[in-house]
């Protein structure tokens, strides 16, 4: 279920840049966060017992900062390729080890920190073409990567008593509404990547597209992680990068150049021995 759901994700990362040349980063990720909140309303009001728990103010700061994440990923679509934007994305795992050192209390030892100072210099390696053509814009993904391990050490900080699907929920309808007033403002300011305009018929099929194969993928991980520890499941999410090279070559004709995919292995070599390290410690921490 984790290969199907992170093989699926290049899709809507495809959608989105399709799109993107007709349709405001802004209100694409809109339509995914709304499309899921959706469908999601019914599903927790009745396992909830017809009523929906109030939101904390960190559900609130989760829904912003994963709705941000998804605006500058998008964003990035719009100027760089689909594998590079990938890529660069998931240095995410590294930035999550540093926060939760210094913010979790979560030690770090010099192994992994090494691992991550490599992984961040093979993201340079991916963002050097790009940033050569596009200029500070190569930088998107990295923000969104900061966006979302930041909204997962968030989540690691919270109590294991909250329901998952509660939270999601509200995630979901923070993320929207955070991007409903981004595209007011993008509406009064004239910033083109907020604000929105209406979508052709063509449009709406696969904005429809992105928000059925983003809440198919999303429910499938959360399927997995239910049946299995989250830290056996987190390697598979690097097939992801798979997913977005052959797409991008498939649909945009990008083919990354050696550089990069040398950039590519670096990033998923030093954020596999992140992940195998934390295991390591953990079966120690058991004994």
């Amino acid at each position: 279920m984790m290969a199907i759901a992170t093989l699926m994700a290049p899709g809507t990362h495809a959608i989105a840049k399709g799109l993107g040349d007709t349709l405001a980063p802004a209100q694409i990720a809109f339509v995914r966060f709304f499309f899921q909140f959706v469908l999601l309303l019914p599903v927790v009001w009745i396992s909830q017992g017809g009523r929906i728990p109030l939101p904390s103010l960190t559900q609130a700061i989760r829904g912003i900062l994963l709705g941000s994440a998804t605006l500058f990923f998008f964003w990035g679509l719009t100027v760089m390729p689909l594998a590079d934007s990938a890529a660069i994305f998931f240095v995410e795992p590294l930035i999550l080890t540093i926060m939760s050192a210094l913010f979790l209390g979560e030690s770090i030892g010099y192994r992994r920190l090494l691992a991550v100072v490599i992984g961040f210099a093979g993201a340079l390696l991916v963002i050097r073409p790009s940033f050569e053509v596009v200029g500070l814009a190569a930088i998107l993904p990295l923000l969104a990567a900061l966006c979302f391990a930041t909204y997962l050490a968030i989540t690691r900080s919270l109590a294991s008593s909250e329901n998952a699907r509660v939270m999601q929920f509200w995630v979901c309808f923070f993320g929207s509404s955070g991007l409903f007033l981004a595209m007011i403002v993008g509406t009064w300011t004239s910033v083109d990547v907020l604000r929105p305009s209406w979508p052709a018929n063509s449009d709406w099929v696969w904005l429809i597209g992105l928000g059925l194969i983003a809440t198919a993928s999303h429910t499938l991980a959360i399927n997995a992680i239910r049946l299995t520890p989250a830290g056996i499941l987190a390697p598979f999410q690097y097939l992801e990068i798979f997913g977005a090279t052959i797409l991008g070559i498939a649909v945009f004709g990008d083919l990354p150049d050696g550089m990069t995919v040398i950039g590519i292995i670096i990033i998923v070599a030093s954020g596999l021995y992140v992940f195998y390290r934390e295991r390591m410690v953990a079966r120690q921490a058991d004994f």
